[in-house]
């Protein structure tokens, strides 16, 4: 396997860690709704000379699947996009980057509801080990704090948005569309777009500003994170596959919480590494441990 083919799966971390940061400035800047709106007004604009004579003749699929697009447009562009920004209004960018790694965790526990998949010892193991890393995360440091007190509402939001995304990857995997990337990730903007905008229209004067504040946040967003990152993890899983491709999210906390030190001026304490460790231990657990759980079924032997 060519060095080369791992540059995609990092450079789309990198990219990742960067929207996390942007959320983190965006949010006293812009309303979650309006940046999450824009960014797809945004991705329609720059990808439709390119995609809309494909999609028109791949129409007949397209009308097929759409209800199926929708529904995963809603979950990745929408639901996980807008509780991202709300998230980053109440936790620091280290704890976003912290619970958005649990995503193959929660992709791999969500698999084994919707898809019936066994559980794994290493889903058992790992699921425990990246609820108390995390309850150490969210308690600062005291796991009974964390279950006194309760999750902080940006985790809390934060952690949603992380299954939400899950259960995209899930669904996605049990429909096993034909359509092709680009295009779907095209119908799936248009679904995000419709279902925000509602939410949009109904945002208070101010909160929806385009000036030189924000400008960049959208363009970052909507380029960097959404066409970008999106090409690259793509031609990642093309060149290494999904399992190793997942891996490099274990990068993320690592990267977001360098960049939130210098760029954000945010402060590393104990608990972030004790914590986002023990849960990314918990991770790597779930993706590298397939032995079933209960043991393989024996399967009747074979008469003559």
């Amino acid at each position: 396997m060519p060095l080369t083919s791992y540059l995609y799966p990092f450079l789309a971390i990198v990219l990742w860690a960067g929207n996390v940061i942007v959320s983190k400035l965006a949010a006293s800047a812009i309303s979650p709704v309006a940046i999450t709106f824009y960014r797809l007004i945004l991705l329609l604009v720059l990808m439709s000379p390119f995609v809309l004579k494909p999609l028109w003749n791949n129409r007949a699929l397209i009308r097929r699947h759409w209800w199926k697009l929708a529904l995963s447009g809603l979950l990745a562009m929408a639901f996980f996009q807008s509780l991202s920004y709300r998230a980053a209004e109440s936790t620091t960018a280290t704890n976003m980057a912290i619970v958005t790694a649990l995503i193959p965790l929660l992709t791999a526990l969500l698999s084994v509801l919707v898809l019936g998949e066994a559980v794994t010892l290493g889903m058992a193991g790992g699921g425990v080990l990246s609820f108390l890393g995390l309850l150490y995360l969210v308690g600062q440091g005291d796991i009974s704090q964390a279950l006194r007190g309760g999750v902080h509402i940006g985790d809390a939001l934060m952690l949603l948005a992380a299954l939400s995304y899950s259960l995209y990857g899930v669904l996605l995997r049990h429909w096993k569309l034909t359509v092709p990337a680009w295009q779907a990730i095209y119908v799936q903007a248009i679904a995000g777009l419709v279902f925000m905008l509602p939410q949009f229209l109904l945002l208070a004067p101010g909160t929806a500003a385009l000036d030189a504040r924000t400008l960049p946040l959208i363009g970052y967003s909507g380029i960097g994170s959404s066409i970008l990152l999106s090409y690259l993890w793509i031609e990642g899983v093309k060149r290494l596959g999904p399992s190793r491709c997942s891996i490099f999210i274990n990068l993320l906390p690592v990267m977001t919480a360098g960049l939130a030190i210098l760029w954000l001026h945010e402060e590393m304490h104990a608990y972030h590494l004790i914590g986002g460790g023990v849960s990314l231990v918990g991770v790597l657990l779930t993706q590298m441990v397939q032995k079933p759980l209960l043991g393989a079924r024996r399967l009747p032997a074979n008469r003559a």
